[in-house]
């Protein structure tokens, strides 16, 4: 059976324990209150569990939004700066997903102890948000030589290598300036 689309109020409470999930699990971390998520969501723990029925599927329903969004934000950019501040700004939008993610590797270990990524489908999204914004700034006279999970790896390197954020912007300033041309 096929599922029903949700009513205007249940759509709306979803999103409203999304939105408040998104805040506890970067502020808290993943172990934060389901109870107090719900509470911030202003619905009952019973409408949280209805929607996610487990902590797992609220932290991947998170998750999945927030890739959703980042790769979403490179278009966003596109539209609105010359193709080389557009990469660059994504390149800090991304590492910094990247660091929020910090400290939740159990929780990600219990999203995929069954075997199965629910994330996988979305590495597609990732990497062609960052093949167009590689190809408008090589478009754009960029010499651009690296392939978009090349670059995303790279910036998964950086995330994993340090969490000072000097240390890191200069990275990033490393890796923007090989990407572009310009070391700001």
């Amino acid at each position: 059976m096929a599922d029903r689309p949700l009513r205007a109020d249940a759509r709306r409470n979803r999103e409203q324990i999304l939105t408040a999930a998104t805040g506890a699990f970067a502020e808290r971390g993943p172990a934060t209150s389901l109870e107090d998520i719900a509470r911030e969501a202003g619905v009952g723990i019973g409408t949280l569990y209805r929607h996610f029925p487990t902590r797992d599927a609220l932290f991947v329903a998170v998750h999945r939004a927030e890739i959703v969004r980042i790769a979403e934000r490179g278009d966003e950019l596109l539209a609105s700066h010359e193709p080389r501040l557009a990469l660059e700004g994504w390149l800090v939008e991304f590492l910094e997903f990247m660091h929020s993610k910090r400290g939740m590797a159990e929780v990600f270990r219990s999203v995929m102890s069954s075997g199965e990524n629910p994330f996988l489908d979305l590495r597609a999204e990732t990497t062609a948000a960052a093949e167009r914004l590689l190809r408008a700034a090589r478009e754009d006279g960029a010499a651009v030589e690296i392939d978009a999970f090349d670059l995303l790896t790279t910036l998964h390197g950086i995330s994993l290598a340090t969490d000072d954020p000097d240390r890191t912007a200069r990275l990033l300033r490393f890796l923007a300036h090989s990407l572009t041309g310009k070391y700001n």
